[in-house]
């Protein structure tokens, strides 16, 4: 009895591109709600991120709001030279740079080893009571933290000094005080957005794979070498991933958190690109100027998130993209 062979139909490559080309719409069919549910962030992106890099051409303009974009007078790079021969420009990039070390070396580790500890908590309820309050500080706004820092570190009345002074000591005035300028910034940063930055890490943490602790536990291994031989190799690539991130925003500080700590005492070292920014652009309304300042900071963090993607690729590692 002979076998039936059914005739192998060959496609032409127009067809075989066209059937792929249907395949991303049947998988979009398929899974329309999650598609759904990124649609909102995918709009404010369009909207909030990407429509307005058309308004960077005023950075090569002398725009004036009344005569638009279209008129505004061109001035090439005339902005771009004041901007990087003012003397102002290697104090903003000092204190920028200073601000963002000390926020890699301080806060940036912490939140891994805070979630390396919660992971070590057996007490489910204890463990759910550290995360919840260590979270809260995330939900108020800098302005709230500020202040309470005000009302603990004012020298009229102020906890702390009051606490100096009990014990013989002169006090000390923090809010406007250069010196201590950058510990309170990065204090306030760690108190506010620690709890919420382990988050990553914990979710992390939470998909390693069980055995590889038993096998640990089997090689003798107590917790301190379970920690350092296999929950940290295992989340590398997620840190590796957020420092590559925190990279990118090496002259991006935020303008918020610092303005309400600038004042005219501190601001030698506490004037950063942000706010600059916002006293050339708003108060001193120089609009192309402050654009100009706005397309350098983003430049530089395009420019060092691929040169610490390529660094870590280098290094075996998977990186961004």
């Amino acid at each position: 009895m002979q076998e039936t062979v059914a005739p192998q139909v060959s496609l032409s490559p127009a067809r075989i591109r066209k059937k792929r080309a249907a395949i991303p719409w049947k998988e979009i069919r398929r899974n329309k709600l999650l598609y759904l549910m990124i649609l909102p962030g995918f709009l404010f992106f369009i909207a909030f991120k990407y429509l307005p890099m058309g308004g960077l051409v005023i950075a090569f303009q002398d725009y004036q709001p009344f005569l638009g974009i279209k008129d505004s007078p061109w001035v090439g790079f005339k902005h771009f030279e004041r901007l990087f021969t003012e003397p102002t420009f290697w104090m903003l990039l000092r204190n920028t740079l200073v601000l963002f070390f000390m926020n890699i070396v301080f806060f940036f580790p912490l939140p891994i080893i805070l979630a390396l500890m919660l992971n070590e908590v057996r007490h489910r309820f204890f463990k759910g009571a550290v995360q919840t309050i260590i979270y809260i500080p995330h939900f108020l706004s800098w302005v709230i933290i500020v202040s309470i820092c005000y009302v603990f570190l004012t020298v009229d009345g102020g906890v702390v000094n009051e606490l100096l002074a009990a014990m013989g000591f002169a006090k000390i005035n923090f809010l406007t005080s250069a010196e201590w300028l950058r510990t309170m910034y990065i204090g306030q940063i760690i108190w506010k957005e620690l709890g919420w930055s382990t988050i990553i890490f914990i979710s992390a943490i939470t998909v390693v794979d069980p055995q590889l602790y038993e096998a640990a536990e089997m090689d003798g291994a107590g917790r301190l070498r379970k920690m350092w031989h296999v929950t940290l190799p295992a989340i590398r690539p997620v840190i590796i991933t957020l420092l590559i991130l925190k990279i990118g925003s090496t002259l991006d500080l935020g303008f918020e958190h610092m303005y309400l700590l600038l004042n005219s005492l501190n601001r030698e070292v506490a004037e950063i690109f942000d706010t600059y920014i916002y006293t050339a652009g708003l108060k001193n309304g120089q609009l192309s100027y402050s654009t100009t300042v706005g397309l350098f900071k983003g430049l530089v963090g395009l420019i060092l998130v691929i040169l610490a993607n390529k660094l870590a690729k280098k290094m075996g590692e998977d990186g961004v993209y």
